[in-house]
């Protein structure tokens, strides 16, 4: 398990990045991390592979504290967004580099992928497009079959047919290595179908964070037309994140869904319909229930 503790960083003595940050990541699940640009996600991730030193609080993984501890590192591998290669180096190279630090990479896996992907790994990096170069970090580090592996703007520059062949990959090496890994990125519609998890960073914290299919099971859309007179107090049993009325129909967005179907079910209706939400529009309501407007946060 990964333990963030009041995490806080700063750079040059400005405003905090990450401030008294917390949460705990369960192993052997993917972890999204979300979030506008300049959020805290990537100086998250370079404090939890002690890439930076937090000024404040600490990471313990497996309950050791990870900064400059060589033997957890060894069990970690990142892929940042800044991508930087040496320079001559073909994709051979760069697997032959990962080789040297980590005990169990594979390097036939390496040979595979490029082989599916029409990756010359005998050709200079530097001459690939931004997504083959992409395709080249993320191959690497899968090989390296460590347990803890960390992506940042996971997807980036990768068209979408090769994008979901790598979200498979990533599926099958946490269920074939019992693998944590933790993803970031500005787009939620990006992580919803491969993570288990979610953070929201927000204002240098975790604003909001959840399990993904209980999130999506607890909250849903709902059209409904009464045959009598009605109003609001009509629907105040029930757990109300948003409440629209057009005429005889009122389209509501409801916490707790088995409740709320079994209650609507119960009413002398015209008719019901129930409809599911995509994590964005769940995002949306949560935060306008908190008073926060979604375009302001992510």
């Amino acid at each position: 398990m990964i333990e963030i503790k009041n995490i806080s960083k700063s750079f040059n003595g400005k405003k905090d990045v990450l401030m008294n940050l917390s949460c705990n990541i369960p192993d052997n699940i993917i972890y999204g991390l979300v979030g506008t640009n300049g959020s805290g996600k990537s100086t998250l991730l370079r404090i939890i592979t002690s890439i930076y030193k937090p000024d404040n609080g600490k990471v313990l993984v497996d309950n050791v504290n990870v900064y400059d501890n060589e033997k957890i590192k060894k069990e970690m591998v990142f892929v940042p967004d800044d991508l930087y290669f040496y320079s001559g180096y073909t994709l051979k190279d760069l697997a032959s580099f990962y080789k040297s630090m980590y005990n169990n990479f594979d390097m036939s896996f390496v040979y595979e992928l490029a082989n599916n992907l029409k990756l010359d790994i005998n050709k200079n990096i530097s001459s690939f497009s931004k997504g083959m170069k992409r395709q080249c970090a993320i191959i690497c580090a899968l090989a390296t079959n460590v347990k803890y592996m960390f992506f940042d703007e996971t997807f980036d520059g990768i068209d979408p047919i090769i994008r979901n062949y790598f979200k498979k990959l990533i599926i099958n090496q946490m269920a074939k290595q019992d693998t944590t890994i933790i993803m970031t990125s500005h787009n939620l519609r990006e992580l919803e179908d491969i993570c288990d998890n979610l953070g929201l960073i927000h204002d240098s914290k975790i604003f909001f964070e959840s399990d993904i299919n209980s999130l999506k099971s607890d909250i849903c859309k709902v059209q409904i037309s009464l045959k009598n007179e009605f109003d609001k107090d009509a629907f105040s049993k029930l757990n109300i994140l948003s409440y629209k009325k057009v005429g005889k129909v009122i389209t509501l967005i409801v916490k707790d869904s088995k409740k709320a179907k079994k209650y609507l079910n119960s009413l002398d209706s015209i008719f019901i319909e129930f409809l599911p939400l995509t994590l964005e529009e769940i995002f949306i309501y949560q935060m306008e229930a908190l008073g926060y407007e979604f375009k302001n946060v992510i």
